[in-house]
């Protein structure tokens, strides 16, 4: 009876440990972020932005769920006279957050933003994009929608098609 005790005692505690370093749990410490990947613009993945005036797109190859929790990519804004910028952001789906790492501009290339803070998604008008890929495919529920092939999809899939099973990989 003792040693169920202990072994009951060690697996609660190790459950308890995991809550709290998941992305929601109080431990929780984002890991080191890796550096912004080159910039492709060929095969963005477009997001469907009604009002704006710039084209978006996320860069496929750049989606990477971290240990962390975090969903990374590289989102491009386009705008009509063909100026492309870019940022290198992530999305912390259990707190419905979004950080930028880094802009990408024609003349400097990938620029790391400085001590940006975790915000809201809910914030006008600059997450209105972030939001969209949280809901699009990067999130479900409070979690990361799995690996990065399967928010990739997702993203890719048409409205009624996305987080079913059939469209996971």
């Amino acid at each position: 009876m003792r040693a169920e005790s202990i072994a009951l005692a060690l697996a609660l505690a190790a459950c308890a440990a995991q809550a709290q370093s998941t992305p929601g749990g109080p431990d929780w410490t984002e890991a080191q972020v890796p550096p912004p990947p080159t910039l492709q613009l060929d095969g963005l993945i477009p997001l469907d932005m009604p009002g704006s005036n710039l084209r978006f797109g996320v860069a496929p190859g750049s989606v990477n769920v971290g240990a962390d929790g975090i969903v990374r990519y590289v989102v491009v804004a386009s705008s009509t006279t063909g100026t492309v910028n870019a940022m290198y952001e992530g999305i912390r789906c259990g707190t419905g957050e979004y950080k930028v790492y880094a802009r990408h501009n024609p003349d400097s290339g990938w620029t790391p933003a400085r001590d940006t803070p975790w915000r809201s998604l809910h914030e006008q008008p600059m997450s209105r994009h972030s939001l969209l890929i949280a809901r699009t495919g990067a999130c479900v529920g409070h979690g990361a929608n799995g690996s990065a092939a399967r928010i990739v999809n997702d993203l890719r899939s048409p409205v009624d098609s996305r987080f079913s099973n059939e469209t996971r990989r």
